[in-house]
């Protein structure tokens, strides 16, 4: 690896594993180390809804050392001025509403969270346990919590747990349940079934950002409640997916690769 390491911005507040894989999928795309980075000092934005907090660090000029601070795959939870994209080079966005509200001009689309199977593919064998990955805010929800204790068929996923941990369990499992928007991804990733619950109190916007990157149909959330109701049904998305693959290790700044590190097949 080339021994100056790649400085990467991802969410470091409440632990969440959706967040921690951004520097294990830049490091193997990169062939670099990787270093969290406060925003103005980033090379790259990658996994997350980050494009208002790098606004926030762009609007007034680029970072003064270097080149421009790099988006790949990066995503935003809302409206968010454009004002900061000439201060920073953009390789792809998370998805097409991302891209829209940006007013980009684009078809690069991809969450860098999809190619982690690659990064981890020392996967324990499928069991028929049915994952249920809350968002983090949830861990605590009453029913979710009965749920749990009145079927043992049932796996509770702690997103906050180590996300190499957390990736390999939701591998594991025969059936993926996931208010946790990379709950949902990192089953993408692996071919594990999968089914959007409800998000209490967080924006739906990412999830459908996310789903129309890889051309996934995905209407509204089941609840907590409706989970044993709920069969698991097939991936047919599959094109989409191999495609944002393929869009994110093609627009990847060759730049901020290691000098013998080409381009991923």
């Amino acid at each position: 690896m080339t021994a100056t390491p790649l400085k990467l911005h991802w969410w470091k507040g409440v632990p969440n594993f959706g967040d921690a894989v951004s520097a294990h999928v830049v490091s193997y795309v990169s062939g670099r180390k990787v270093e969290h980075a406060r925003p103005r000092h980033a090379d790259l934005f990658a996994v997350g809804s980050m494009l208002q907090t790098a606004r926030r660090a762009f609007q007034e000029g680029p970072r003064q050392e270097g080149a421009k601070t790099w988006i790949w795959g990066t995503g935003t939870l809302g409206v968010v001025n454009r004002d900061f994209l000439k201060n920073v080079s953009v390789g792809c966005a998370r998805g097409p509403i991302s891209a829209a509200l940006l007013k980009l001009d684009t078809e690069q689309f991809g969450d860098p969270g999809l190619l982690i199977n690659e990064v981890l593919s020392d996967v324990p064998k499928r069991t028929d346990r049915i994952g249920i990955v809350p968002h983090h805010t949830l861990m605590d929800d009453p029913v979710l919590k009965a749920l749990i204790a009145a079927d043992p068929a049932y796996l509770l996923i702690d997103p906050r747990a180590v996300a190499e941990d957390v990736c390999l369990q939701i591998a594991s499992c025969a059936h993926v349940f996931a208010s946790s928007l990379h709950g949902l991804i990192v089953a993408d990733a692996y071919g594990v079934p999968n089914t959007w619950v409800d998000p209490v109190g967080q924006s739906r916007l990412k999830y459908h950002d996310y789903a129309a990157s890889i051309g996934r149909p995905l209407i509204a959330p089941v609840s907590i409640a409706q989970i044993p109701d709920t069969k698991p049904e097939p991936i047919t998305y599959g094109a989409g997916i191999a495609r944002a693959r393929a869009c994110l290790k093609r627009t990847f700044p060759a730049a901020l690769r290691a000098e013998n590190q080409t381009e991923l097949a």
